[in-house]
Formats: structure tokens, sequence, C-alpha cells
């Protein structure tokens, strides 16, 4: 039976339900979870965050995957305390959102070592959580291409994935030639990997949605809801008709390698986010907009159920 690791203990692929595959309970820059004077305090963050995730719970959501990783605000005994009090299912991360947001420490160490810690993260746990992380957080630095450090971090994720079957999920996926040439190196499955943010504003124009699917890697809608529309946008908001318009060009020929989330915080550290912007996206406006646009619900459910389900799945 294939399992995935939660931050409660492993659990059957069944029991995830739909899943919001690319969101953040809490994401900042290194540090800035310390700095309540200027931004929230744990017991504020506390009473924004458990109305989201239990109407996501409530709407129908099962698994909410945390795309945090390492030195970005993750906090794995809270996340404990957020999955018992409203019954969603998270998945922790190990990893790193990109080389950029890596300590001083981490960003020197070795290919070996960091494989080494991913692995641990993985198989024994995150610190003294007792926590296993379910997916591995890789991604491209500032700049719009992959760094040195960057190579060194998605080398070491896939022997990681390699090692104990979990899978990679990445931030942007801009000079996905270069990722998929490190991947093959190491001998990855590119099903193993999600490739996210195809659809933001600011790369949409530079990824190459297709030709990723067509080498066998995932692709991953997952800023929805971030919108020009909105009275203040984030600079790499989109037109909501243009989004969703890419997305259904997309499942029209590759229905079985997309996924789709909302990558929203539910409670931001370091950055006030975008009022009103949850991941119940996914509940009031995205999964409404698909059925407008024709769309049925075994597709939908594939969308949201069966392809996260078989990403997520620990493969060993």
């Amino acid at each position: 039976m294939s399992r995935v690791n939660t931050v409660l203990g492993p659990i059957p692929t069944e029991e995830l339900g739909l899943v919001a595959v690319h969101e953040h309970i809490g994401y900042g820059m290194p540090g800035s979870e310390l700095d309540t004077k200027w931004w929230k305090s744990p017991e504020q963050r506390y009473e924004e965050t458990v109305p989201k995730l239990r109407q996501f719970h409530e709407y129908g959501g099962g698994t909410f995957v945390d795309a945090t990783g390492i030195c970005n605000g993750r906090d794995v005994d809270y996340y404990k305390s957020l999955s018992a009090k409203t019954g969603v299912h998270i998945v922790a991360s190990t990893g790193f959102v990109g080389g950029d947001t890596a300590l001083p420490f981490f960003a020197r160490a070795s290919v070996e070592y960091l494989a080494e810690h991913f692995i641990h993260e993985i198989t024994v746990g995150i610190g003294n959580t007792g926590s296993r992380a379910g997916i591995i957080k890789v991604g491209v630095s500032r700049g719009g291409r992959m760094t040195d450090l960057d190579k060194r971090i998605y080398r070491a994720a896939a022997r990681a994935a390699l090692t104990t079957g979990v899978p990679i999920l990445t931030h942007l996926a801009i000079d996905a030639e270069t990722a998929i040439a490190v991947f093959e190196e190491e001998g990855l499955p590119l099903d193993r990997v999600l490739f996210g943010h195809v659809d933001d504003g600011v790369n949409a124009e530079k990824t190459r949605d297709t030709w990723i699917a067509e080498q066998g890697g995932r692709v991953g809608f997952d800023t929805f809801g971030y919108e020009t529309e909105l009275p203040d946008p984030p600079f790499w908001a989109r037109p909501r008709k243009e989004r969703l318009d890419h997305f259904l060009r997309f499942i029209r020929q590759h229905l079985d390698k997309a996924l789709a989330s909302a990558d929203a915080n539910c409670s931001p550290l370091g950055w006030p986010g975008v009022q009103g912007h949850t991941v119940n996206y996914i509940f009031e406006d995205l999964i409404p907009d698909l059925r407008a646009a024709g769309l049925d619900e075994a597709t939908i459910k594939t969308i949201f159920v069966d392809n996260p389900a078989d990403f997520l799945a620990i493969q060993n």
C-alpha cells in the first residue's frame, strides 16, 4: 500500500483526499518568524490560520502540502498542532525554496552533506519533532538561472529522492533544461518532480510547460488567485482569465501531468500577503471556474485527488 509522510505520521495515499499541493502555513525569509514585534505573535498567527484550515476541511479538502522548506519559517511542532486541531493532513518539506534562501552553513555544504540531511529529515525526522518530511523543495534563485548552489541542492535532492522514494517540488520552472539535466545525470525519473509556478505572471512566458511534460515531468499551475484584478496585486500577478485559459490549454494535452494550487500563506512571515487570498481559493473560485469552463467532475478529481496521490506516494 502506497503511503505519504504527514506531520502526524504516514498515511495511505487513499486517505489524502483533495490535495492543495503547493501552499504555505507561513513563509518568510530566514529569521522573519522570530520578529514578532514587527509582524505577528505566534498566538496571532494561530488565530489567523486555524479558521482557514478548518474551512478547507469543511469544503472537502484533505491534505495541505507545506512547501516552505528549511530557513523560511518551517515550524513542524506548530504544523502538528494545526493538523490535530483542524483534521487537515499536513505534509512538511525538507530542502530549500532556493539557494538564495539557504543560510551560510547550508550554502557552504557539499552535495553529500545536503543529501544526507534531506534523507535524515525524511527517514528519521525533522529536528526533535519526530515528524518526517514528505517532499523535497528545491528552487531557482533570483536572476532566472540556476546558480551553482542551486545545482548542488538539486543534485542532493535527486539523490535523496532516489534513496527515500519521496518526490521533489520546485520553486519556478524556468531554466528547466538545466534542472532536467541534473536529474537525468542522477538517474531520477522525471515523474518524481513537480515543476512549479509555470503560471505566474512574471515567468509564464519563460517556462516550457508542454516540453517539461513531454520529458516526463509534472507541471504545477500553483499561483491561482494572484490576479491583476486585485486592488493591490503582487508583481507576479496575472489576469484571471489568461491564467485559466493557459491551464485549460495544458490539460487538454497533458491532464495526467497537471497539478494545481493557490500558493497562499495562511499567515505570512515578513510579508503582509494578498488580503483575502487563501488556500480556499481552490474551492471558492478555481473549481467553480473549471466547472464553468466545462470540466467534468472526473477531470477535476484527476487534477486534485488522483494526480497528487500518485505524485506524493513514497516509491521505494
